[in-house]
């Protein structure tokens, strides 16, 4: 069976592992802690990242950052993971959920404006399969409406808009290192932020709502409980596997991209055939080949197609319920505008098996498989 996906494993995370083991410091904020967060503002241009123990995580820090109080709306895509709301509805928010653009099943941003009501504070760009959403236009929207953004990059890390990367636009970017992301230490995040005010709440909330790192850093003689916190950190085990694939950030991006176009040339007929849809990336963007996904006809189609791959050795798997017809989001938040496309896209939408340790043997068996299905 060629696996949906595969943790990637470049060769050096076990030698890191060892060296964070005979380090003696295992637990958080540890020297490899160190070297992920200053490796990623390195190479995305970002001024503080700090590592999570996952993106829900980072998620739940930056809607506490952003001071929401209960009743404050936050707006979103409804085509997204389930943290991508929770996060905010722990603390008390309402979520609006608008409408995507069909061909990238990012937010459209032409719906968020009518969604902004008195009590909206976020509003949460979710950078889908690693192509960036219309950052420009949302940020003017939310400077003029004075609204925080925290862009949902789980999805989107080494991925780029108009030359910045993804996660580094908004007041916070999110993103993950779960093990089906690009890049992982089999369960974390980040957060990323530029502004210096959010640096040490950030800490304290990272630390238990602890000023720990202050103390280690020699600024103050002891530590104390002095905010609300939690334990988001993570162990410098998991950020030494981490450093050992962001030392390789080029070389798996690459391997990942020659999936992606293999897929995209061999499976343009079936486009053409209007078999298929395939993905769309907008001028301006750099994507990072985080998923290739065909969309079909319609569900039963879909069922049909993921059936027949499954009988011929390959896993393909659909992806999101639209959280604003699950019982929670009908308890926790609205849907702003019609469902012209969110429901209907989900529906069609199939992803492919793409990691970077899959064989171009196996990426050519998958179009194959799908020729075959279409005679093609």
């Amino acid at each position: 069976m060629i696996r949906f996906n595969k943790a990637p494993f470049v060769g050096n995370e076990m030698q890191y592992m060892q060296q964070a083991i005979e380090g003696g410091k295992l637990c958080g904020d540890g020297p490899f802690t160190k070297k992920c967060s200053q490796k990623m503002c390195e190479a995305f241009g970002a001024e503080h990242v700090l590592l999570t123990t996952s993106c829900t995580h980072a998620l739940e820090m930056a809607a506490f950052l952003c001071g929401l109080q209960p009743g404050d709306e936050v707006i979103m895509p409804s085509y997204t993971f389930v943290s991508t709301a929770d996060a905010f509805v722990l603390q008390g928010a309402k979520i609006v959920f608008v409408d995507v653009h069909p061909e990238t099943m990012n937010i459209d941003e032409t719906k968020i404006e009518a969604a902004i009501t008195e009590r909206t504070k976020v509003i949460v760009p979710v950078h889908y399969a690693g192509v960036a959403c219309e950052m420009d236009t949302i940020m003017e929207i939310a400077r003029r409406h004075g609204l925080k953004v925290v862009e949902d990059a789980a999805q989107g890390v080494n991925a780029w808009y108009k030359g910045r990367a993804l996660g580094t636009i908004g007041d916070f970017g999110c993103y993950s290192f779960h093990e089906t992301k690009n890049y992982t230490m089999g369960e974390g995040g980040a957060l990323v932020f530029r502004d210096d005010k959010y640096v040490e709440p950030a800490e304290i909330l990272r630390e238990k709502g602890t000023n720990r790192s202050k103390f280690f850093r020699g600024q103050i003689d002891k530590y104390t409980w002095v905010d609300y916190g939690s334990s988001y950190l993570p162990s410098d085990l998991n950020a030494a596997y981490l450093y050992a694939q962001l030392e390789k950030l080029d070389e798996i991006n690459e391997k990942r991209h020659q999936i992606f176009q293999y897929y995209h040339e061999h499976l343009k007929p079936l486009e053409e055939a209007g078999y298929l849809e395939l993905p769309h990336v907008p001028e301006g963007c750099v994507h990072n080949a985080h998923m290739y996904y065909v969309k079909t006809k319609d569900l039963e189609t879909r069922t049909r197609l993921i059936s027949y791959m499954k009988e011929k050795g390959v896993l393909c798997v659909f992806h999101y319920i639209p959280l604003h017809t699950a019982p929670a989001g009908r308890r926790f938040g609205r849907f702003c505008g019609e469902d012209v496309y969110t429901t209907k896209e989900s529906e069609r939408l199939m992803r492919l098996p793409m990691f970077y340790n899959l064989p171009m043997e196996d990426v050519e068996y998958v179009v194959k498989c799908l020729l075959e299905y279409h005679e093609y």
